[in-house]
């Protein structure tokens, strides 16, 4: 199993800065790539940026430039990070952590945390 947990939503205003991160942990052995993705209000659940075992990232087009993901790793966990800048208020969502996992074993995602941008 691979439990995940997420912090760093909140409240910003359009142009600021927000960091969100999620650790892993559990049998990260298992995890080919870690990712955020979001769902706005009415919205389906869409991709910000994932970033895989061997640094390969990959992001929306919308948040090119202006976002960067980053991981860190150690024996017990895997902490990715989503440093957001230049936010939008169309940047507003549920931002979901989400872990790709090898050998056969289904994906996991976390709770959710809320990212307000207000115009």
């Amino acid at each position: 199993q691979v439990q995940l947990v997420e912090s760093g939503g909140g409240l910003v205003q359009a142009g600021g800065s927000l960091r969100l991160s999620c650790s892993a942990s559990g049998s990260i052995f298992s995890i080919a790539a870690m990712g955020w993705y979001r769902q706005g209000p009415g919205e389906q659940r869409e991709l910000v940026a994932t970033i895989s075992a061997d640094g390969t990232t990959n992001y929306a087009d919308s948040v090119k430039g202006r976002f960067t993901i980053t991981m860190s790793r150690d024996n017990a966990k895997n902490t990715v990070h989503l440093q957001m800048s230049s936010l939008k208020p169309e940047d507003t969502a549920v931002y979901y952590c989400n872990a790709d996992r090898k050998y056969g074993y289904l994906e996991v995602w976390g709770q959710g945390t809320l990212v307000t941008v207000s115009s």
